[in-house]
């Protein structure tokens, strides 16, 4: 039998293709195993495992988002951890209420809500739900792998276009192609609006950063696809990260505007909680050359912290550097014309299928 690692450790481990390289204490568990330090730790060495799969019968599926500075009313989730990868994720930190860790564990085991669809019927035939958008993904990319072999997220939106219930996504994975002609009839109706999360163009950059996504062209792609087919598409410069992809929000946004997006968002980059020590491993085993000058800009952002919790300033950060990237980020959607209208949801064509009150 072949054991799937080598009989001795390298000196310093690194998972190609996975973001996370640590697997950091899970706050909420007093006893468990732990990889914080590569050194020293019994088997952490050896090759990465396969993604698992754990089924959750869930009770819910859409939550209420009470944060006021995120752009969405509600946000529902098919599945929990992200086989993307993205090492400044900030969706992380609830993989710990799983019995999780943050790092690794996150980008590895992978929770699928089989009942999804049938939770979203539920909450929709509920007589007290005003229509109201609903956000999918919002924690984890509804679009991720898994679901080129779960189909829930179509599943989802087969369930919203039958109560004519309106939906945001907001996804960095080719996959949304597959549903552009459901998207497409949701479009018709002012029922759907697609945003693409575009961070870096600079492919080396994103085999790092965001190692099991779609590369920026086929991004730039998407954006283009969707955009012919007259579905609103949207661009999400986000997280900003100074000295890693800020320069680039000049190009992003161009090539975004040229291939079609009509509007276009941003955040900077926050490190809360577990990321903290995920992100801060990655920077230094990934740009030893300049990842204290990338480090103290983070921290310029939130005010000597690289994490903020204030709603309104945690998002857009503060300071000076926070400015500039503000201004910039103005400057350019004025001269491309993004965000010159606003887009509305049509909350007015939502229906129960087989409601007995369609009689009268």
């Amino acid at each position: 039998m072949t054991l799937p690692f080598s009989d001795t450790p390298p000196e310093n481990p690194y998972y190609k293709g996975r973001g996370a390289q640590l697997n950091p204490k899970n706050r909420f568990l007093e006893q468990e195993y732990a990889q914080e330090h590569p050194e020293g730790i019994d088997e952490w060495w050896q090759a990465d495992v396969p993604t698992q799969i754990f089924e959750e019968h869930a009770k819910t599926l859409v939550n209420k988002v009470d944060s006021p500075d995120v752009g969405m009313w509600y946000s529902m989730n098919p599945y929990q951890g992200c086989e993307h990868g993205c090492i400044y994720c900030y969706a992380r930190n609830t993989h710990q209420y799983w019995g999780f860790s943050a790092g690794l564990d996150f980008e590895r085991k992978i929770v699928v809500k089989h009942n999804a669809p049938e939770l979203l019927k539920k909450f929709l035939n509920n007589k007290n739900w005003v229509p109201k958008p609903l956000s999918l993904a919002g924690n984890t990319d509804c679009y991720q792998p898994i679901e080129r072999k779960m189909w829930l997220t179509r599943q989802l939106l087969e369930v919203a276009w039958d109560y004519r219930q309106p939906v945001g996504i907001i996804t960095k994975n080719a996959l949304v192609l597959r549903d552009k002609y459901i998207l497409q009839k949701m479009a018709e109706h002012q029922l759907v609006c697609v945003y693409v999360s575009l961070t870096t163009l600079q492919e080396d950059l994103r085999q790092k950063m965001e190692p099991r996504t779609t590369t920026g062209a086929q991004r730039l792609k998407i954006i283009r696809d969707l955009s012919e087919l007259g579905i609103p598409v949207g661009v999400m410069t986000a997280p900003i990260i100074p000295g890693l992809n800020d320069h680039e929000i000049p190009r992003l946004l161009e090539q975004a505007s040229e291939n079609g997006a009509r509007f276009a968002g941003y955040t900077v980059v926050r490190l809360n909680d577990a990321v903290k020590i995920i992100f801060q491993d990655w920077l230094y085993k990934n740009f030893p050359d300049r990842a204290d000058k990338v480090w103290h800009h983070v921290e310029s952002l939130h005010g000597g912290q690289v994490n903020d919790s204030e709603f309104g300033r945690r998002m857009r950060g503060d300071g000076n550097l926070a400015d500039i990237i503000r201004q910039q980020f103005r400057l350019q959607t004025k001269r491309l014309g993004l965000n010159q209208e606003k887009f509305e949801f049509n909350t007015s064509l939502f229906q129960r299928p087989n409601s007995q009150l369609k009689l009268f």
